[in-house]
């Protein structure tokens, strides 16, 4: 059963584990009294006790910086840089860049500032669009009596590249390639930036400058051609590049394996696939996980599932543990083909031997309310939360909004409440739906009162 009560012997590890029992406060007591709860707790923080709960707490917004307030406030602790570093993530991801910058000010004050802040928050910015926003942080760095250096300038470019806007990162780069003299790793990003765009010509014209000037290109670099050329569909060419390599004594990785394996599978050349994976093998280059990934996603393509437990099972036999990526590849290749059953045992198999992430929740959640079935919907939504696992802003739109397909306004407005009492702001799309609903059914007071708890958010517009 999915929502089953730990044994005895767990429930004793819990009691001994203080990051286990804060986990369990925060997903049972997640609104008010959440500090009461805490303090009644008795629970002595460390810096690894904070830093690991509060990974483990990223998606979930407000309630984590209530914790990260009450453990600033208990005696002989200090917050760690990690720590800070983790709390503006969660923050940023829920767009409450307001405090984002208080805590930024906190670490000013007391001398805790590194070039990581900087490109955390760039990051950021630069992925919800707000790319004006990411340059400015970039010079504001020096009011904050940080320098910035070819590092934060790598930090911006990238933040830019990896959110689609490589054509300002371009610019920035032409206006200011004199001040910061660029490495192998600057050009290495905006290649991987007009690859993304995608523009094969500049991406190739960015590689020649990188040669021209000097800088040689590394395993990093060579790895993110061969991604962009299997991308943009230019596989023979890729693997010229791959036997270039190996023709000048830099061996490819397991990653550039990776990128073969998995360009071939999208072009279901299983065939080629499997040579490739033996070829590597063949080479001395060992095996991991990312490459096994590849070689289960190929076979998932060509809707052969039982080869793929084949190499779960090899991965078994050669101590390789499969992560959640694993369990999304098959599950979203099974609920693909509408073998809804058979993905949720597999499912029900995977969680035993891996931790599932937002996406496999998520994907689990959507299945069931697609079906119809709020319930098993409702159990994997309480599994999640028995594993102390937060959920994702998106992870509650998917429930949220199957709740409102089936008519369940009163339970929709309850997991809306929840989400919004973590500090995550709901999508137009999600919160308009419920809306009409509350309209239809004439409850303009819960509609007032899930108003009125928006307000009490720091001032950003709904995410689009």
């Amino acid at each position: 059963m999915l929502a089953r009560m730990y044994s005895a012997s767990e429930t004793m590890k819990e009691i001994s584990d203080p990051t286990k029992r804060i986990c369990k406060i925060m997903i049972s007591c997640p609104k008010l009294g959440l500090d009461t709860a805490l303090d009644q707790s008795g629970i002595r923080v460390s810096a690894d006790v904070v830093e690991e709960v509060l990974k483990r707490f990223e998606n979930a917004g407000m309630v984590t910086y209530r914790f990260f307030e009450w453990a600033g406030r208990q005696r002989n602790y200090e917050h760690s840089i990690r720590a800070y570093h983790t709390m503006i993530e969660s923050l940023a991801k829920i767009r409450q860049y307001k405090i984002a910058w208080d805590l930024v000010n906190s670490m000013r004050s007391k001398k805790m500032l590194n070039i990581e802040t900087f490109c955390i928050i760039m990051r950021k910015y630069a992925r919800a669009q707000k790319v004006e926003e990411a340059i400015y942080t970039f010079n504001v760095m020096e009011k904050y009596d940080m320098l910035p250096n070819l590092a934060a300038f790598n930090g911006l470019l990238s933040a830019l590249c990896k959110s689609k806007n490589v054509r300002k990162a371009q610019e920035i780069f032409d206006n200011m390639k004199e001040r910061f003299v660029p490495e192998s790793k600057t050009y290495s990003i905006l290649i991987e930036g007009w690859g993304r765009d995608p523009n094969l010509p500049k991406a190739r014209e960015i590689f020649r400058e990188m040669v021209d000037m000097g800088c040689n290109p590394d395993i990093v670099t060579y790895g993110i051609m061969v991604d962009i050329l299997c991308k943009a569909g230019r596989v023979d060419e890729a693997v010229e590049i791959v036997k270039d390599m190996n023709a000048k004594g830099c061996r490819p990785t397991s990653f550039i394996y990776s990128v073969l394996i998995h360009s071939y599978g999208t072009d279901n050349k299983i065939e080629d696939a499997v040579d490739t994976f033996l070829e590597m093998e063949r080479n001395g280059v060992k095996a991991d996980v990312i490459v096994y990934n590849a070689l289960i996603s190929a076979f998932c393509k060509v809707n052969k599932f039982q080869n793929a437990y084949r190499v779960l099972n090899e991965m078994n036999s050669k101590g390789i543990m499969p992560n959640s990526r694993t369990c999304n590849i098959i599950l979203n290749g099974l609920i693909g083909l509408g073998e809804t059953d058979q993905a949720f045992s597999v499912f029900r198999k995977m969680i035993k031997i891996c931790e599932p992430d937002a996406d496999t929740y998520t994907m689990m959640i959507k299945m069931f309310c697609k079906r119809e079935e709020l319930k098993m919907a409702q159990k994997v939504w309480k599994y999640m939360k028995s594993k102390q696992f937060a959920p994702s802003m998106h992870t509650f739109s998917v429930l949220i909004n199957g709740l409102c397909e089936k008519g369940d306004v009163s339970e929709a407005c309850v997991m809306m409440e929840e989400m919004i009492e973590m500090g995550m702001r709901p999508s137009r799309v999600t919160f308009g739906r419920l809306r009409q609903l509350l309209i239809k059914e004439g409850r303009q007071d819960v509609l007032e009162f899930l108003n009125e708890k928006l307000n009490l958010l720091v001032k950003e517009p709904l995410c689009d």
